[in-house]
């Protein structure tokens, strides 16, 4: 298929490849062009303009920031909805709100295109090693026609609703995995606070009932004090001010999550915004020592 992909970032610029190398075509743009540099050496051809990628592209894929990075592409000056024909298809793997997945859907749907909210999980790892689980919302109907592109991407993939679903599974994801990390870094500050090591602590734990992927990864950062980024911290944050922002909304009671809420904050305010969210395990040590200085 010839596609559209805008975002490339830590995770667009593996995903666009790997649709390359599916035998895809791709028609890019970028804010910086130097951004699409790598892609375009690898056969992706330049566009001047969202609308000019929409014009060349039946699926225009995008992996931007925030909703309004996305609402901008999508319907800002020479935006995707200048280009597409009737029919056209965005698929969107930013991590926005789920009430500005539905918006963009509906203002879509008065022109005759559709819209597939479809955000990841997996870091870039995963879209390096196209083992990415995508979670997406939107029409059934269009799931045939998207298949050979997630299958491009990903291992997991699961339709989980209507446009903006998506959005709400990966709201669902990033608090458990945060709650998690927090979880370890609390693990490994009692561990350290008793006088035992924590790289031992966390062997006898990934042998028993508390083993994840979270302890693995971001415990084994934790153990090495290594806070080079898989996922910059600064994307939690923004992540769980969206879920946040979305229960006020809703009314839904997120009381663990709050507190989580908050040690993404302090951690935001500490200056670790672009290191590795295993740094979690640093806010309770640099609270400690602040107990320890009154």
């Amino acid at each position: 298929m010839h596609l559209g992909f805008i975002g490339f970032g830590a995770m667009g610029c593996p995903m666009a490849e790997h649709l390359l190398h599916a035998g895809h075509s791709l028609s890019v743009w970028s804010r910086r062009p130097e951004s699409a540099a790598a892609m375009i050496a690898q056969g992706a051809l330049w566009r001047s303009s969202p609308r000019d990628v929409a014009q060349h592209a039946a699926i225009v894929l995008t992996n931007v920031t925030g909703s309004a990075d996305v609402e901008g592409l999508a319907f800002g000056p020479q935006g995707l909805v200048e280009g597409f024909a009737r029919g056209g298809l965005h698929v969107d793997f930013s991590t926005i709100a789920p009430s500005a997945a539905r918006r963009i859907a509906a203002r879509y749907a008065a022109h005759d295109i559709d819209f597939v909210d479809a955000p990841v999980s997996g870091g870039t790892d995963g879209a390096r090693s196209a083992t990415l689980a995508i979670m997406w919302g939107g029409k059934s109907a269009l799931a045939t026609r998207l298949q050979p592109v997630f299958e491009a991407l990903g291992k997991t993939i699961v339709r989980v609703g209507e446009a903006g679903a998506g959005q709400v599974a990966k709201a669902c994801n990033q608090m458990v995995m945060v709650a998690a990390i927090e979880a370890t870094a609390e693990a490994a500050r009692l561990a350290a606070a008793s006088g035992v090591d924590f790289t031992r602590v966390r062997t006898a734990m990934l042998g028993g009932s508390a083993a994840s992927r979270v302890l693995d990864v971001f415990g084994g950062r934790m153990a090495v004090r290594g806070w080079v980024p898989g996922v910059e911290a600064r994307l939690h944050h923004k992540d769980y001010a969206l879920l946040m922002d979305e229960a006020t909304r809703i009314g839904a009671p997120l009381p663990v999550s709050a507190v989580v809420w908050q040690q993404l904050n302090a951690l935001m305010g500490l200056g670790w915004g672009q290191n590795d969210s295993s740094s979690l395990l640093r806010v309770l040590e640099t609270c400690t020592k602040m107990e320890a200085a009154r």
